[in-house]
């Protein structure tokens, strides 16, 4: 009856070209676990053929035969097979079990791998609930396929056909009357299924609503910001409204799905009753004998509920082709930043940064993602406006380079491109000389550190956001790490010390504690190459001097690109480019370009007359 709630709409979705090859391909590995999967399933269904026949033995030459030795031995046959059969049970569960997690640890473990390897533009595109689903919930879908709608398919087939082979053979008559019976279940049952397939389909709906409501409530943001605007009740009140919904959804399903139940209970009893009448009068006269009937009857439970699931193989069957087709569909999107053929290993020596004429658009939607991932009907294909104008400027090795200007400007663009979260449209970012493109991601990943204004810390201990930049580091080199970057009291003085626990995206510490927790990273990293994307822009002073001496440490030697927006921070650079509409509108030191009297002298003069005016209120 599952297949009858499922939605008929599928069945109109045309497959892509070479689907159920590649369903083949990555069923391959599994191809002797299937096969005899394959004849435990017809071993079991010809068995349950059988049974009824043996009862037919048992009445028409055991009891009325008055044979009492042959009706125990038919009976001990009964028996056996009872106990084989459950045996064969057994032995199906752990062979479907062996396909089935078999395909979902190969499906997700290659979704996620590749999902791993897709650029930033995909995320930031993406909704992550739907890219769960595909991984939980398709690779289910998927896992399906070959674990219950085969094996259902299979198992209904050959038991029907059996069925009623056997019933024509013991009377023709009665089995055709049973089968007549059948549309005034069936028929029915398909209007009440696709009425169960639309409160389904609002089911799900309203689950997935229920579902992003506490996934951004149950955060640390979400539950603060309910709590500042005063909405707890506001929010429990929505809250309640859909959960009732889903409540009176639920108890419309359980009632639809009990009266699918109580009608195929009902048609069978039916049947039975036919069965027993017409095969009782027919015996009563001599035309049939006692054990036929008893055969027939037990026939009708195995013919009713397979040929009712049959009646929507269709709909089965597509609803899992289609799970697989939508894990395809993530698994086809091409990533579309990835190592070239050629691409060799980036020199540890390489130092220096470079970028050559840089211009730079961002990719469109279609580039870079899907439409079902973004919940919308179809993605855009116009081209966005490109936001960096022929870039230009050389770091040496050990050189500070800062990047000033208005939000929007580009610096952020500026330093994903150095660690190629996405290419350039023409021009080159070079480190020690060679084209970024040319070298693998691996390396040159490996030879970059990066510290944001919002550094992101993993629900895990101190150790282990320490140690996701370098697996193998000893207990020592992360308490160099760790004073490095100012932090190393702290974490002794916590009862767990390292072991301790940071909370959801690091929340349990301080913005100067993560700050300097994610420079310590960096710090164990050891890169060539540091990346300061406004590091110090939330902090209050006394967490800013703490950060600052932090990094004086984390800079040492290393050639570095720093974001800044408090200007006091970068007056020391040896460079400092002045970022406006996507083009390096000034470059120079901090006294040159004040001397110039540009647009770099402008920020630093309003930046300070604010803060003069800030320290004037204070007082």
């Amino acid at each position: 009856m599952r297949s009858l709630t499922r939605d008929n709409s599928v069945t109109s979705r045309k497959l892509a070209p070479g689907t159920l090859a590649r369903i083949a391909r990555y069923a391959a590995p599994y191809k002797r676990d299937l096969s005899v999967f394959m004849v435990l399933i017809v071993v079991d269904a010809v068995i349950g053929t059988l049974t009824p026949l043996i009862f037919r033995e048992i009445i028409n030459k055991g009891i009325l035969g008055n044979r009492p030795g042959l009706v125990t031995g038919l009976a001990l046959l009964v028996a056996g097979l009872a106990v084989f059969t459950a045996g064969l049970s057994l032995a199906e569960r752990y062979f479907s079990a062996r396909v089935g997690e078999g395909l979902i640890y190969d499906m997700r473990a290659r979704v996620f791998e590749h999902v791993q390897r897709m650029p930033l533009a995909f995320f930031t595109r993406t909704q992550t609930g739907a890219l769960v689903t595909r991984l939980n919930n398709d690779v289910l879908g998927a896992q399906q396929a070959f674990t219950g709608t085969l094996s259902s398919v299979v198992s209904n087939v050959i038991s029907v056909t059996l069925v009623l082979i056997v019933m024509f053979a013991l009377s023709w008559q009665i089995t055709l009357a049973s089968l007549l019976i059948l549309p005034v279940f069936v028929l029915p049952a398909r209007w009440m299924g696709r009425r169960l397939q639309t409160i389904t389909r609002e089911s799900y709906a309203l689950n997935a609503k229920m579902n992003t409501t506490m996934t951004e409530r149950f955060n640390v943001s979400g539950a603060l910001l309910v709590k500042l605007f005063g909405r707890p009740d506001d929010e429990a009140g929505t809250f309640r409204d859909r959960a009732g919904r889903v409540r009176d959804i639920g108890i419309t399903s359980a009632m639809y799905s009990r009266i699918l139940f109580v009608a195929l209970m009902l048609t069978a009893s039916l049947a039975t009753a036919l069965v027993y009448g017409w095969g009782g009068r027919m015996a009563a006269q001599g035309a049939l004998d006692v054990g036929t009937i008893v055969a027939l009857t037990a026939y009708l439970a195995r013919l009713y509920g397979p040929l009712t699931a049959l009646s929507n193989v269709q709909v089965d069957v597509m609803t899992a082709l289609v799970s697989f087709e939508r894990v395809f569909e993530v698994l086809d999107l091409p990533p579309m930043i990835d190592d070239k053929k050629d691409a060799k290993d980036l020199p540890p020596v390489a130092r220096s940064l470079e970028f050559d004429d840089v211009h730079f658009t961002y990719p469109t939607a279609d580039e870079v993602s899907l439409a079902s991932l973004e919940d919308v009907a179809k993605l855009e294909h116009t081209a966005g406006q490109e936001v960096l104008h022929g870039v230009s400027f050389r770091a040496e090795p050990g050189q500070l380079i800062a990047l000033v200007g208005p939000s929007g400007a580009g610096k952020t663009t500026i330093s994903h491109l150095v660690a190629r979260m996405y290419d350039v449209k023409s021009g080159a970012v070079r480190i020690g000389g060679h084209d970024v493109r040319d070298v693998t991601l691996a390396s040159l990943r490996g030879a970059i550190g990066v510290v944001t204004q919002d550094a992101h810390m993993f629900h895990e201990t101190i150790r282990s956001n320490l140690l996701y930049a370098r697996p193998e580091a000893t207990e020592e080199e992360l308490t160099v790490a760790l004073r490095g970057a100012q932090i190393l009291d702290l974490v002794q003085s916590l009862p767990d010390g390292l072991d301790t626990t940071v909370g959801d995206r690091g929340y349990r510490l301080s913005g100067g504690e993560k700050q300097r927790l994610a420079l310590a990273r960096l710090l164990l990293k050891q890169p060539a190459i540091v990346i300061l994307d406004e590091a110090t822009a939330h902090l209050d002073s006394e967490s800013e001097q703490a950060v600052q001496r932090a990094l004086k440490k984390a800079l040492e030697g290393r050639t570095s690109l720093v974001i800044a927006h408090r200007l006091s921070t970068i007056r020391d650079a040896d460079a400092i480019l002045v970022i406006e509409d996507g083009r390096v509108v000034e470059s120079g030191r901090h006294e040159d370009l004040l001397a110039r009297d540009g647009v770099y002298a402008e920020l630093y003069r309003t930046q300070f007359q604010r803060l003069e005016a800030l320290e004037v209120a204070a007082d």
